[in-house]
């Protein structure tokens, strides 16, 4: 039977226009209603062993499939079931135990069954202690919640905060921290906390603590009531007050290895070595160097620590990965080296405690605590990240033998095993003269030294337990040699820790504890040692000798009249005055000429009492020395001036002796040489003649010099002629050889003529013709015995042509 054929005007069955879009909506409230029934059901007393036993909807399980997540660990199975049906859960397990998911999941799940899209806002906040940890809560939570349509944030310091600011809004789960939380809280705008579901606190005892309160109430204040609150953490708090700041309500303790021998992972080896400060950075050294195929990290208790450790160790270069990790670093570098310690195969990371917490690195086969840790909680997470996930680790911890007996009394109490384990000698190397040799060669080392040697000491300090941190008994001096230094810093805040106790104690009382004591012998009280009191500015002034009642000012006085006070006027005035001897008497009095020190009395029966020497001080009268004051003046070359009298400043002569600079005369000596007149014209006469006769005694020196030069010329001439022959001078004018000298015969036979005449005149001193063209035709004529002078090229030139015309 063929099927009927529908005309044009058939009507044909269409199918609804959004069909798929319907029953896909209708699939899904199925599944969300039968998953909400499950949970509903479920019994938390069960421990299921799977995730796939669990009521989770199909993304998280598919995410936990791709992730390799399948069997529960013990506080998974004890925490998910509560977390599904809403209650506040305070969770306790073992570091490496899966906290992480614990919490993850229940998230995730509560805002699928709310069906929380991103129009809805922030729907859960992860609050974290560290950033590495956020970062590695985040990375988990991608990896989960792949298959979600929940839209997730990291929200951190380090980053830009206005990038930040611009994607906030759009969020519906942020991993944290307390500091960068509250910083957009109270700066971002379109940032609204009104809605949130869930909290979550991973290693809350640690947000708790005193570091984050102020951050975390502030935190709390901006979030609802009415939200589901879940701390986690491998210590756990339990503590009322927190509990209450964070609102929460009938909560779920859930602690699965409170019960157990151990507060740490079975297969954790966990031992101690009682190493001397000075020794700690030796012990280190040669573990590092015995164990080069291994995974190390070290823990310190501050950042100077490390990066002076790091330095040091990397320039030594032990054989191995080196890699630091500490809170001053930037947040790219931080990041950087949380991934090359998780990717290495063999490494060494030193770190501070923001490694202690959460970390998952993987195959860690070393924890070294080199300094104390400040509890038994610190040292529980700084052991947790070895021997994560029932693999096997080993820890070493590092003791002071001051130490040793209050950590382990600490370990004790909170159920951890320790052994104790002593280090070969044999393979302990020194590197004291090698950190020495590096601080002295380079100054950045040193000065890293110097700071990581206070650190460390403030680091003690500051610790809460006194029983097991004392400054006082640690072997300081030994430990800044150890570190290459060349001695220990000077610390400013370590001071006796009786300071403030003595300060306040009365003086009374501590005179009375320095008095009298009874003599085991007679049974008398004889008197310590007085021991040394806190004085007064009034003590010391009640102790002063040598000193008056009266200033320099008084001492001074005057009469009506004009007349000084006479001493016998002063010493009565003071004999009334000084009636009580017991009130500010005054042993001994000097006269008002010595102001400071006191001068020597005029009575000479002074210097014959006992006990007062006589000194004599240069162009003075003698000193007496009658006090230990008198006896520190000695000493003093500055006082002892004022006793030498005034000096007198001197010039010396070109012979060396010493004259007054103003040597001033008698008026009377001067008068009676006679008048100011008298006295100036012989002045003049006498420098007048002194004068003449020291131009002459000048004008021979100067001829004698002249005759010494004629003689060295002709010396010089006579040698050259003898030499060979030196040519003979043409037309050489008479009274010079040919040479060019001048006869010294005919120069000494002439008389000395009075001046020198010029070529232009004649014998008679009057200018020549001006129509000769100022030149002579022909020279002057000379006498037979009289030396033709020639002056210039020009008297040579004429002397020359009258020759030959």
């Amino acid at each position: 039977m063929a099927p009927p054929n529908h005309g044009r005007n058939g009507k044909h069955s269409k199918p609804p226009r959004n069909n798929a879009r319907t029953l896909k909506r209708k699939r899904d409230e199925e599944h969300l209603a039968s998953l909400t029934k499950r949970v509903e059901e479920l019994d938390v007393k069960a421990s299921p062993e799977g995730f796939s036993d669990l009521p989770l909807s199909q993304p998280t399980q598919d995410g936990l499939s791709a992730s390799h997540f399948k069997r529960l660990t013990d506080i998974q199975s004890k925490a998910i079931p509560h977390a599904l049906k809403g209650r506040d859960i305070l969770g306790a397990a073992r570091t490496g135990s899966g906290k992480t998911l614990a919490f993850l999941v229940p998230l995730l799940e509560t805002l699928y069954r709310k069906q929380w899209t991103e129009y809805d806002g922030l729907g859960a906040l992860v609050i974290s202690p560290t950033r590495e940890l956020a970062i590695q809560i985040f990375e988990v939570l991608r990896k989960i919640g792949r298959h979600h349509t929940l839209s997730a944030g990291l929200v951190i310091g380090g980053k830009s905060l206005q990038e930040e600011q611009e994607r906030l809004g759009r969020m519906n789960i942020l991993v944290c921290t307390p500091g960068r939380m509250l910083q957009h809280m109270d700066q971002t705008a379109a940032f609204d906390t009104d809605h949130i579901q869930l909290l979550v606190l991973d290693e809350a005892d640690r947000i708790m603590d005193m570091g984050f309160q102020s951050t975390v109430d502030a935190i709390v204040d901006h979030l609802p009531k009415e939200r589901q609150t879940m701390l986690f953490s491998a210590t756990q708090t339990k503590k009322v007050s927190d509990l209450a700041r964070l609102s929460l309500r009938d909560p779920e303790y859930i602690a699965v290895h409170e019960a157990a021998s151990s507060a740490t992972p079975a297969k954790l080896q966990q031992n101690y070595v009682v190493t001397p400060l000075p020794d700690k950075l030796d012990v280190l050294w040669s573990f590092i160097r015995s164990s080069l195929k291994s995974k190390i990290m070290v823990f310190f208790s501050s950042g100077k620590q490390v990066r002076f450790v790091y330095e040091s160790f990397r320039h030594m270069q032990p054989g191995i990965s080196l890699l630091h990790l500490h809170g001053r670093q930037k947040q790219g570098a931080r990041v950087d080296i949380t991934k090359k310690f998780s990717a290495a195969k063999h490494a060494c990371l030193f770190a501070t405690d923001i490694a202690a917490r959460g970390l998952d690195f993987p195959a860690v086969d070393w924890v070294i605590q080199v300094d104390c840790p400040e509890d038994a909680d610190t040292y529980i997470h700084r052991a947790g990240r070895t021997a994560r996930y029932e693999r096997n680790g080993r820890a070493v911890l590092f003791l002071e033998p001051t130490e040793e007996a209050g950590m382990l009394k600490r370990l004790e109490q909170k159920k951890i095993p320790i052994e104790k384990i002593n280090i070969r000698s044999k393979k302990q190397q020194s590197i004291k003269n090698q950190l020495q040799n590096m601080c002295f060669k380079d100054p950045a080392l040193k000065y890293l030294g110097q700071k990581a040697f206070i650190s460390y000491v403030k680091s003690i300090h500051v610790q809460k337990d006194k029983e097991v941190f004392v400054v006082k008994d640690l072997p300081l001096e030994e430990y800044a040699a150890s570190m290459g230094l060349p001695g220990a810093p000077r610390i400013k805040f370590i001071k006796g820790e009786d300071t403030k106790t003595r300060k306040n104690a009365p003086r009374q009382l501590a005179a009375l504890s320095s008095g009298d004591d009874t003599d085991s012998d007679g049974g008398e009280h004889k008197k310590k040692k007085e021991e040394p009191v806190v004085r007064t500015k009034y003590d010391r002034m009640f102790e002063r000798r040598n000193q008056d009642i009266l200033t320099e000012h008084y001492t001074k006085l005057i009469n009506d009249d004009g007349t000084a006070v006479t001493d016998s006027a002063v010493d009565k005035n003071k004999a009334d005055a000084d009636e009580d001897n017991d009130f500010l008497s005054v042993k001994r009095r000097f006269d008002a000429g010595d102001e400071e020190l006191g001068a020597g009395s005029d009575d000479d029966s002074d210097a014959s009492k006992p006990g007062i020497k006589k000194i004599q001080v240069t162009g003075s009268e003698p000193l007496l020395i009658d006090s230990h004051r008198r006896e520190k003046l000695l000493k003093s070359k500055k006082k002892l001036l004022k006793y030498k009298g005034k000096g007198s400043k001197l010039v010396y002569d070109e012979d060396g002796n010493p004259h007054e600079v103003y040597e001033l005369e008698d008026e009377d000596d001067f008068k009676q040489r006679g008048s100011a007149d008298a006295q100036r014209a012989k002045f003049l006469e006498l420098e007048a003649e002194r004068t003449r006769l020291a131009d002459i005694r000048d004008k021979e020196i100067a001829k004698q010099k002249k005759r010494e030069l004629k003689e060295k010329r002709k010396e010089r001439a006579r040698a050259e002629r003898e030499a060979g022959g030196a040519a003979v001078g043409f037309l050489a004018p008479p009274g010079e050889d040919a040479e060019g000298d001048v006869d010294v015969s005919a120069a000494e036979d002439a008389p000395p003529s009075k001046k020198q005449k010029k070529w232009f005149e004649d014998a008679s001193g009057n200018e020549q013709d001006k129509k000769s063209g100022g030149r002579s035709k022909r020279p002057r004529k000379a006498g037979a015995d009289e030396p033709v002078e020639v002056q210039t090229l020009e008297d040579l030139e004429a002397l020359a042509s009258g020759l030959l015309g």
